[in-house]
């Protein structure tokens, strides 16, 4: 009974900042939504209905056709709606678009994350590539990533890549940065008494790259594969924008600009969310099994 009552007020204290930041972004929300939308009520909605409260302002805010900022309950009904009532195979299911994205998402993930990996690998082992590679890694990040998709984009559709492949470079590119920042870090993270064994033992680079440097850094890596993921479902995103996509979360943003559809974007920016945390949900469940899979 004791342990159940602990638990009760852990979960409790764990749930109650994260509800009370909720409801105050809720409260805020639909200010305004109030605030927004109020001049288009009055000028769309409630100019042919003469003797309006403040109340009818209010609802008619909360639930205009094409609004400013749509109201929570707008995109929740958006959402169902665009889930249930089309075939998934529909470019009106906005499912249909969650595959596309999270499929270059996944492949520009594990493409930046080997050669993340390999970088730091290299830069580890040879101090001229260190010195070489290092910093202009660091200074592509610099370059906005709206500025380089069309580019790459360019080339690639030149070289005869469509579909998949460009979008999956744009992911790989955000995707590698970080896996290599954190690899660099963890793979010179072993003591120096540690490597100077393996010495001892006439252990070649090869193996004490991977009984030694490579388990050390795990820890550092795990995280960094959280941040990839997330940024690589950006880049896969930002790719869909110039290439005039059919499918995908960001060709679901375009289609929604152009006909002024708001509560289809913000339908589509919540549900790129819903991808992102479940994105990096599932690579941190991966890293919390590999590393107990390692605990001895």
């Amino acid at each position: 009974m004791a342990t159940m009552n602990s638990r009760a007020v852990r979960l409790r204290d764990r749930a109650g900042p994260v509800a009370a930041v909720l409801a105050v972004l809720f409260v805020l929300w639909y200010l305004g939504c109030i605030g927004l939308n109020a001049a288009g009520a009055r000028e769309r909605v409630l100019v042919n209905q003469p003797g309006w409260t403040t109340a009818d302002l209010v609802a008619t805010t909360w639930a205009m056709e094409r609004p400013v900022l749509p109201a929570p309950q707008q995109i929740v009904a958006d959402l169902w709606s665009s889930c249930t009532d089309w075939p998934l195979d529909s470019p009106r299911n906005l499912l249909l678009h969650v595959a596309v994205t999270a499929q270059s998402t996944l492949v520009g993930f594990v493409l930046g994350t080997l050669l993340g990996v390999a970088l730091a690998a290299a830069i580890v082992h040879s101090r001229a590539l260190d010195r070489a590679l290092l910093p202009w890694i660091v200074a592509s990040q610099t370059v906005p990533v709206l500025a380089i998709a069309p580019i790459v984009l360019v080339i690639l559709g030149s070289l005869g890549f469509s579909g998949v492949a460009p979008k999956a470079a744009i992911a790989m590119y955000l995707c590698f940065f970080p896996v290599t920042v954190a690899m660099v870090q963890g793979l010179r993270s072993p003591q120096r008494i540690d490597t100077e064994l393996l010495h001892t033992y006439a252990a070649t680079r090869w193996q004490a790259f991977w009984l030694l440097r490579l388990p050390a850094a795990l820890p550092f890596l795990l995280p960094s594969l959280r941040v990839a993921v997330a940024a690589g479902l950006v880049g896969a995103m930002v790719a869909e924008l110039p290439t005039g996509a059919q499918a995908g979360l960001g060709a679901r943003l375009l289609t929604g600009s152009y006909y002024g559809n708001t509560v289809a974007i913000w339908s589509a920016l919540v549900m790129s969310a819903l991808l992102g945390l479940a994105l990096t949900g599932a690579v941190d469940l991966a890293g919390r099994l590999l590393l107990r899979g390692r605990t001895p």
